[in-house]
């Protein structure tokens, strides 16, 4: 049998190797957001998680959406963040309608385009 000349440590290794899961850098997840008031506007920051691989493959964007769909801010990612995983990014500026009590807050990669998560945040007023 070819197996027994492997010994324990290639026998090891051979089992290891077939437990490797392929990379898959698969839609970016919004680990978690906040949002607080600054004067008049918004300050949002989010946590995306995502197994950027490189400029090929990487989160390039997060939005924030009223409840009604109208898109009221976005922060573009313009590098991919292979070693800082999850990451945090923040985005000032952001105006809120007095009536808005919710955002909605959606993600892209460059690959799949926009995850169909979407992460609800209740603003505190």
């Amino acid at each position: 049998m070819p197996f027994r000349k492997l010994g324990l440590f290639g026998a090891k290794v051979l089992v290891a190797a077939s437990c490797v899961i392929p990379a898959n850098a698969g839609d970016v997840e919004i680990v978690d957001a906040t949002a607080r008031q600054s004067g008049n506007s918004w300050i949002f920051s989010v946590t995306l998680k995502h197994g950027d691989t490189g400029w090929d493959h990487y989160a390039d964007l997060w939005q924030v959406f009223s409840p009604n769909g109208q898109l009221l801010g976005e922060r573009v990612l313009l590098h991919p963040h292979v070693e800082e995983q999850p990451f945090t990014r923040s985005l000032s500026g952001v105006e809120i309608p007095d009536e808005v009590d919710e955002v909605v807050i959606r993600a892209r990669d460059s690959v799949h385009g926009v995850a169909e998560q979407e992460y609800r945040l209740t603003l505190p007023r």
